[in-house]
């Protein structure tokens, strides 16, 4: 038994590749990219560790190229799901036995292959399957990934050294215990480093995970879990299930031994798996954790002190990045009026020069949105704009989705600072702006914190620090992360943890021992060294 006392320090956050033309990854990414487009990968399930291929199949299509199949994917159904339940209820006693310090090193093989074997692998399954740009790719499906799996032993060591005191003849410590039961991970499309901690960071804690992977992105999902067991996750603590979540969820949260649920997506999606925990809850062994990041509708709030260029450069990139696809995208800003005709000017600027298209061609700044749904959708509030007095459109506002689900990046106008666009989370390259009277600063500040039931990220750009401080206080509550003269989007593992709350989720922030304790259940043991051999306390003593 290997007695070494571990202690795992920070570590460094990894640096993101440029990918500039002549650079070597950049080569090594095309490379990637050939071998990924020239392959239709066949996705099974994963239960026990061993593939399981149902036949009732789907495709999983290029969202720039939809006539393009990436991967054929078998779904789950719900003795499928029983069967996974079974496997991870199976592997639950030996896994979470496990010394902490070899669940630690896992996580960080895993960065390591990663890291160094399938960066350019997964970044290439990432631009082609979720249609990222380059930089979009390498920012999450490489760096952040890697970061969450050399951050979670770190913020293990955190949690397993909180410890209590030791009294005179009394030893008294605390085991952070596995969850009793399985925990299910429900991951979104849109990030590959969240479909990658979301299953792992329980696994890691000790836990036995069934894991729902988005439909839309299961062809880095499926690189990961490949990455996974290749790492050494024993067979039954992580079973991959992809197809519809329906008909597994009702499997899953009908069952006793759910202990905990790990959710990114929709605030619906998730309001639904809460209720129908607390429909089952007598069932339950215990009450299952969850633990959920939302949607967002994400604010950048001007002040009439800042400079116009750098708050047109964090609108374009907070707002259209990723077509807007991220819960942490700007969606609506404030502009005071004074300074509205040189911002305008600015970002129609900017707007000129950025291109949409293929993933493939590294010029482009925008890409697909991520499938026909989600095109629709956007079109439709795009069309709402334009047949409503109350707003404009000034930048984009077209689609195309004969070849690809292409949207143009698209800013909408409004007189009304409740219009459907400044209030409602749309997921995509949408942005509505609401140009406001200089002097109504605070009032407008304060509208901002009532006008959306979100609290996820949002932004303050000010020169003025006494303008800053006043948004920093009135906006305390109106998001999770919160920004001063920086655009909404890229928190980083480590530097600002992630999650926000009113109806963006439980604002357990990700990467950090905050999330990790949720997925332990702690047991406080008292040992006396030399217990007493009397009931009589000394105040019974006769004077």
């Amino acid at each position: 038994m290997n007695n070494a006392i571990f202690r795992f320090k920070r570590p460094e956050n990894e640096p993101s590749m440029t990918y500039a033309p002549g650079s070597p990854e950049r080569a090594l990414l095309r490379e990637a990219i050939k071998q990924v487009e020239s392959e239709t990968a066949e996705i099974p399930l994963i239960i026990g560790g061993e593939p399981v291929y149902t036949g009732d199949t789907g495709k999983a299509v290029m969202p720039h190229d939809h006539a393009h199949t990436l991967a054929v994917y078998h779904k789950a159904g719900a003795k499928d799901m029983e069967r996974a339940i079974e496997a991870a209820t199976a592997a639950h006693g030996a896994w979470g036995n496990t010394p902490w310090t070899e669940r630690a090193a896992l996580s960080l093989k895993i960065a390591e292959l990663i890291d160094k074997k399938y960066r350019y692998l997964l970044n290439a399954a990432t631009m082609l399957g979720q249609s990222k740009t380059v930089w979009q790719a390498e920012i999450e499906a490489a760096s952040e990934t890697i970061d969450y799996f050399r951050f979670t032993p770190y913020a293990m060591d955190e949690l397993y050294g909180e410890q209590p005191g030791i009294e005179e003849g009394v030893l008294n410590s605390v085991e952070y215990r596995p969850l009793e039961g399985f925990v299910y991970a429900i991951t979104p499309f849109n990030f590959t480093a969240i479909a990658a901690n979301l299953p792992m960071a329980p696994v890691i804690m000790g836990n036995t995970v069934v894991w729902k992977p988005a439909t839309a992105s299961l062809l880095s999902s499926w690189y990961l879990m490949k990455i996974f067991m290749e790492a050494g996750v024993p067979a039954g603590v992580l079973n991959f299930m992809p197809g519809p979540g329906s008909a597994g969820s009702r499997v899953v949260l009908a069952h006793k031994d759910l202990a905990g649920i790990h959710f990114t997506g929709s605030t619906n999606v998730f309001n639904s798996l809460w209720r129908g925990v607390a429909e089952n809850l007598d069932r339950y062994r215990s009450y299952p954790r969850l633990v959920g990041e939302t949607g967002g509708k994400d604010f950048l709030f001007m002040h009439k002190s800042a400079g116009a260029k750098e708050v047109a450069a964090a609108l374009m990139r907070g707002a259209f990045e990723y077509q807007g696809q991220k819960c942490s995208a700007t969606s609506r800003a404030y502009i005071p009026a004074s300074r509205w005709e040189e911002l305008n000017i600015e970002l129609g600027a900017m707007l000129a020069e950025a291109r949409t298209g293929d993933p493939r061609d590294f010029r482009n700044f925008v890409c697909a949105v991520i499938d026909e749904a989600s095109f629709d959708n956007c079109m439709d509030y795009i069309n709402y704009a334009k047949a409503s007095p109350d707003a404009e459109i000034l930048y984009g506002g077209e689609g195309d989705k004969s070849a690809g689900y292409f949207i143009q990046p698209t800013v909408i106008k409004t007189a009304d600072p409740r219009f459907r666009s400044m209030e409602e989370e749309i997921f995509g390259p949408i942005l509505t702006v609401y140009v406001y009277d200089d002097d109504k600063y605070i009032e407008t500040l304060r509208l901002c914190d009532e006008t959306s039931p979100y609290a996820l990220t949002g932004s303050i750009f000010a020169a003025d620090l006494a303008a800053a401080a006043a948004a920093r206080d009135i906006l305390r509550y109106a998001a999770g992360n919160f920004y001063i003269n920086d655009k909404t989007t890229a928190a980083t593992v480590g530097l600002q943890p992630f999650g926000g709350s009113r109806a963006s989720g439980t604002n357990d922030k990700a990467g950090t021992k905050l999330n990790l304790s949720r997925w332990v259940t702690p047991r406080t043991i008292k040992e006396n060294l030399l217990p007493p051999r009397d009931f009589k306390y000394p105040y019974m003593m006769e004077d």
